[in-house]
């Protein structure tokens, strides 16, 4: 068994505290979201429509439209600021730009790893079964959600400010909430179906949740993340991280090279998707994108990410430009940690290479490091989180076979699609 020590993200205010004595089986009166509060409860509820314009919405309380994103995500985000429910001030945190030709973004946050002790972690099992004796969603207060999240039944996107939870069509909903610890501005939790306990385990229904919610924020700057087990997701309960970055990430400036594709005999793959292989960037990832509808390229997707995580091969997942492209980055920084075969100097700086970081928006703890923040150490760090060549190879050609398709390679061993991509280009209906 391989395990490293790290200190875990406090992501609620519930997170340290000990909920494990015996409560009452209903209405334990925390005001939680466990079964014996959140059903009777009333909370503010999103309903999103599947088709059509994204981006603004209907409110019940005589608002013609509002934005999803500015007005209602950012809005209650900033109202819970407001009410000092985070452990830091993130606008207090400095940021900036690493001179040089990727542009990594650096930010000092001190205040993310104080008076924690490192906890120990299981890095090489991807999949592991939900234990409610640990912290889970479930055991933070409602205080620190900002709405339910679902979707419409008449194509059209609603507010409801203030509904009964038991009125929703799906007795275990999706919850929107504040990370008490965020690395920018906005950074919130989506959970899915809270109720029912999923552990960290993406899926086709989760994936296309998160989509739609990159979609109906319609704003390129607004991102979607996913960590799996392995890969420093530190919760075994599932959900996705978001937060608004009004920059492009070094990420989605990187060259890339489109793969040329054929379909897998007797397997159908959405006509308009191509898959892309990032170029000169640290990190071996691939994109997706295209697809006739959000489904075509979340299905697509996640039939790829339930074969990595069945084959316990961590991973994580950046949903970009409103939900029209997918990142994946296979990864094996922790299983390195836990073989002893990361550098001490980059293990003292105390960087955990999750999503973000991967995309170059690089969290340092250390005002050391920060000040001394440079372009060669940006890459060296990332460097580390990567597959090598070969192994990366082995699984592209697993992922595009999940995906139901094939690289087609020359007599040479050379892809023989030559198409370069290159620069932060949302697209058409995101720019809108």
């Amino acid at each position: 068994m391989l395990t490293i020590k790290r200190v875990a993200t406090v992501v609620s205010n519930y997170q340290e505290d000990d909920h494990s004595d015996n409560k009452p089986s209903f209405g334990c009166g925390r005001n939680c979201l466990g079964s014996c509060c959140l059903p009777v409860s009333k909370l503010p509820i999103y309903l999103f429509k599947k088709d059509g314009n994204v981006g603004l919405v209907e409110s019940s309380e005589g608002v013609s439209e509002i934005s999803f994103l500015h007005n209602l995500l950012l809005g209650q985000w900033q109202d819970r600021m407001n009410r000092g429910l985070f452990r830091y001030d993130v606008t207090d945190c400095q940021t900036k730009i690493i001179p040089g030709h990727h542009g990594f973004i650096a930010q000092l946050n001190e205040g993310r790893h104080l008076k924690k002790r490192p906890t120990e972690f299981r890095v090489d099992q991807v999949l592991q079964p939900f234990d409610e004796s640990k912290f889970n969603f479930m055991k933070i207060g409602q205080e620190e959600v900002l709405f339910i999240f679902d979707h419409s039944v008449d194509h059209r996107s609603h507010l409801l400010p203030n509904e009964s939870v038991e009125n929703m069509p799906s007795a275990s909903p999706n919850v929107v909430a504040i990370n008490v610890s965020p690395i920018e501005y906005g950074h919130v939790l989506l959970i899915p179906r809270v109720l029912d306990c999923f552990p960290q385990r993406i899926d086709h229904e989760s994936l296309r949740l998160a989509m739609h919610m990159a979609k109906e924020a319609a704003d390129p700057f607004f991102r979607l993340g996913y960590n799996s087990l392995g890969a420093f997701a530190t919760i075994n309960h599932l959900h996705f991280q978001a937060y608004y970055l009004a920059a492009p990430f070094p990420v989605e400036k990187a060259k890339r090279q489109k793969i040329k594709t054929v379909q897998n005999k007797g397997h159908q793959c959405p006509q308009g998707l191509s898959v892309s292989q990032l170029l000169d960037y640290p990190v071996r990832g691939l994109v997706f994108e295209g697809g006739n509808t959000t489904r075509d390229l979340s299905d697509t997707v996640a039939n790829s990410l339930v074969f990595l995580q069945n084959n316990n091969i961590p991973f994580n997942v950046l949903i970009s430009d409103c939900g029209n492209k997918i990142y994946l980055f296979p990864q094996c920084f922790a299983e390195r940690q836990a073989r002893g075969e990361v550098s001490q100097e980059i293990l003292q700086a105390q960087v955990n290479p999750a999503v973000w970081e991967i995309s170059g928006h690089i969290v340092l703890k250390r005002k050391v490091d920060f000040d001394q923040a440079s372009e060669t150490y940006a890459w060296k760090l990332l460097a580390e989180v990567s597959l090598s060549e070969e192994r990366f190879q082995e699984v592209k050609a697993c992922v595009l076979n999940a995906a139901a398709m094939r690289e087609i390679i020359n007599a040479e061993g050379i892809n023989q699609e030559d198409e370069m991509v290159q620069n932060f280009v949302p697209s058409t209906s995101c720019a809108a």
